[in-house]
């Protein structure tokens, strides 16, 4: 017998077919069993009827504690009361272990402190496991539009000599000469080098920030992929960015359409992601924020030049049906290597991405500085030091070109295709600031 996956099992109907997996859920009612297996890649009820086994696999079954690892064969056959509209008619099973007993998730309420200390085995039930589903999708998409963008695939370190955006909020280690090294907290300014040499590139990988922060958005550790492109404007940059957010989620609703059932996500909203996205200025969301405050509210409006928090970007957002652009923000509360504006110097070109719903920021980027006295300014003005920053400053002296890029959260992006409370679901183990383990 062919072994299949049990998301496969629509291909195989009628045949005779192997399933390897986990048991979710095993009753008996006399002369029949069902075993709900589970395999990760869906659910299928297995029904073992005594007239049709063998007695000791009969009996073997009656052994099945959740979690147990069984091997099963049997017939395809449609049945639309059963989870995924298929089940097995068992011809034989065989039991790879008999899970201990005492298994700690099982289908009653627990609190997520409990959950989260079980991580390792909160990810097996089938709403954990179709977020993590959702977010390979999500992952592949990324890939998949940038390659075909002509995007190229580069790495950046994870140890960093230097800070990406200053100094605040690194993990510091020592390197084996005894200098200071530091956690990477974003590959932009590698992937500028980069693209000078390949023109379009893009990094994906592990990101750190040591932020104190507890917040539904906030992880210590997360992923990032962050494009950048050479010749690419500010406005070129917003166009790529809608674009690729508008791919990746008309794939999930596609090919991950039974997942969003599983997890209960409302994908009304969803469908409506289609370019192009709506665009403010920074000053319009400070002029949008004092005309939408309610004296109940708990954020208070903000005067110019001070930066959004989550409940700011909330508000914002609840004013648009799609992700919207917020854009040309005060130079004060953005990265030294953004590009100021040309006709108004007080702004740079950049923008964040604000998802819906409550979501708030999921991609920032800008236009880089690519005049070497302005960014020797920068440099001055940030109290960088120029021989650590000196290779930086070399990508202008050298065959300098504007370019633009955007970093994109990836737990920000799978928590809110998902309608998750909590970033905490979006990756397998999430590192919050009180949870190193496990």
């Amino acid at each position: 017998m062919e072994w299949v996956r049990i998301a496969n099992l629509n291909q195989h109907e009628a045949q005779e077919v192997e399933l390897r997996g986990w048991v979710y859920h095993h009753r008996s009612s006399g002369k029949i069993q069902f075993i709900v297996l589970r395999d990760g890649s869906g659910i299928c009820q297995c029904v073992l009827s005594r007239s049709e086994v063998d007695p000791e696999v009969f009996a073997a079954a009656r052994e099945l504690t959740q979690e147990s690892s069984v091997v099963v064969r049997g017939r395809v056959r449609a049945e639309a009361r059963a989870p995924g509209g298929y089940e097995i008619s068992v011809q034989d099973l065989r039991v790879v272990q008999v899970a201990a007993a005492d298994y700690p998730i099982t289908p009653k309420e627990h609190g997520v402190e409990y959950l989260m200390d079980h991580r390792h085995l909160w990810m097996r039930t089938p709403r954990q496991a179709a977020i993590l589903r959702i977010r390979n999708e999500i992952v592949m998409g990324i890939h998949q539009f940038l390659q075909d963008q002509d995007f190229v695939l580069t790495e950046s370190p994870i140890l960093m000599g230097t800070a990406a955006e200053g100094g605040a909020n690194l993990f510091e280690t020592q390197y084996v000469n005894d200098e200071p090294a530091f956690l990477s907290q974003s590959g932009q300014l590698y992937v500028e080098a980069t693209a000078a040499a390949l023109g379009r590139v893009y990094t994906f990988g592990p990101t750190f920030r040591a932020e104190k922060s507890k917040t539904r958005r906030h992880l210590i550790e997360f992923w990032m992929v962050e494009p950048e492109a050479a010749f690419m404007t500010h406005d070129e940059n917003l166009r790529l960015q809608e674009n690729l957010v508008a791919h990746v989620v008309q794939r999930v609703l596609r090919k991950r359409a039974a997942d969003l059932v599983t997890i209960g996500r409302d994908t009304a909203r969803l469908e409506q992601v289609t370019p192009p996205f709506d665009r403010i200025t920074y000053d319009e969301a400070i002029d949008l924020l004092r005309r939408v405050h309610q004296p109940e509210d708990e954020w208070q409006p903000l005067a110019w030049g001070e930066d959004f928090g989550a409940p700011h970007e909330a508000a914002i957002t609840a004013e648009f049906d799609k992700p919207v652009f917020v854009e040309r923000y005060p130079v004060g509360v953005k990265a030294f290597y953004m590009q100021p504006d040309p006709a108004r110097p007080e702004v740079v070109l950049n923008a964040d991405l604000l998802a819906p719903e409550g979501y708030g920021e999921i991609i920032g980027g800008s236009e880089r500085i690519h005049d070497p006295e302005l960014l020797r300014r920068r440099f001055e003005e940030h109290r960088l030091d120029p021989d650590t920053y000196g290779w930086y400053l070399d990508l202008r002296r050298f065959g300098t070109t504007p370019h633009a890029g955007f970093g994109l959260g990836v737990e920000r992006v799978v928590a809110w295709i998902c309608g998750l409370d909590h970033v905490r679901e979006t990756i397998p183990f999430a590192r919050l600031l009180n949870r190193l383990h496990p």
